[in-house]
């Protein structure tokens, strides 16, 4: 089975393609955003293609028409959440840092898993030019933050109450950074509200842990990969073959 995007994928405005109508270009986005909440393993191609509505060129209707064949191959797929899962909850952040070829920002990938349910996810370009890995990992760390504490917080109207939320990133240096007080020369230009995840970890709200990196399943919602690790992620997720 094919993924919908080749793991060496590089969309630019290709400025010498020949244009399509963007008007078709956006009702075929719009054709597939609804899936979006339904199929996370084709949220950052939809995201990708996305960048490029308002000029599309051939390339990009390419890459687009791909996902169509790989959506119409995989129609038996489906989230799977089993009965009487637990409430333990993890999140897994990652991102693919300069992975944008236009502007060289960085993209974030995020899920949630209650359990082993997937609850939340999203894949989104990075609003800041992160200089160096450790910077795109720790402003994705942030964004997960912020998703751990609500998770903790919406519980409690049950009499639920969770323990500090596990983050799993695969970034040595951003787990240092989120538990480092120190500004070093390299971090101080760091915006202070992506500091709001070392505070955190600091109190004890939520922890951050080392985690590889060819299983960290964040990594499906970064960029483009290989058939082989992309099906191993997919099945991370929680996306498994419907039996009536």
């Amino acid at each position: 089975m094919k993924t919908h995007m080749f793991s060496d994928t590089k969309l630019t405005k290709d400025e010498d393609c020949e244009s399509v109508d963007n008007t078709k270009y956006r009702g075929m986005i719009g054709s597939l955003l609804y899936l979006m909440a339904s199929r996370p393993d084709i949220m950052f191609s939809i995201c990708l293609c996305a960048r490029f509505q308002e000029d599309p060129k051939t390339s990009h209707l390419e890459a687009f028409k791909r996902i169509f064949r790989y959506v119409k191959g995989t129609t038996h797929l489906e989230l799977w959440y089993p009965k009487r899962t637990d409430i333990e909850t993890i999140v897994y952040a990652d991102s693919d840092h300069a992975g944008d070829y236009v502007y060289r920002k960085s993209t974030s990938g995020i899920c949630m898993f209650v359990g082993c349910c997937l609850t939340s996810w999203f894949s989104k370009k990075q609003t800041a030019l992160a200089i160096f890995t450790t910077e795109a990992k720790y402003v994705s760390a942030e964004k997960v933050c912020q998703q751990a504490l609500w998770m903790k917080q919406a519980p409690i109207d049950y009499d639920i109450l969770l323990d500090d939320v596990p983050i799993m990133c695969d970034n040595k240096g951003a787990i240092d950074l989120s538990k480092n007080p120190m500004q070093h020369s390299r971090t101080k230009h760091i915006k202070i509200r992506h500091h709001f995840l070392r505070d955190n970890v600091q109190k004890g709200h939520i922890s951050i842990e080392n985690f590889s990196s060819v299983d960290n399943i964040a990594d499906i919602l970064t960029e483009p990969l290989k058939r082989e690790l992309f099906n191993y992620l997919r099945l991370g997720l929680g996306m498994m073959e419907h039996i009536p």
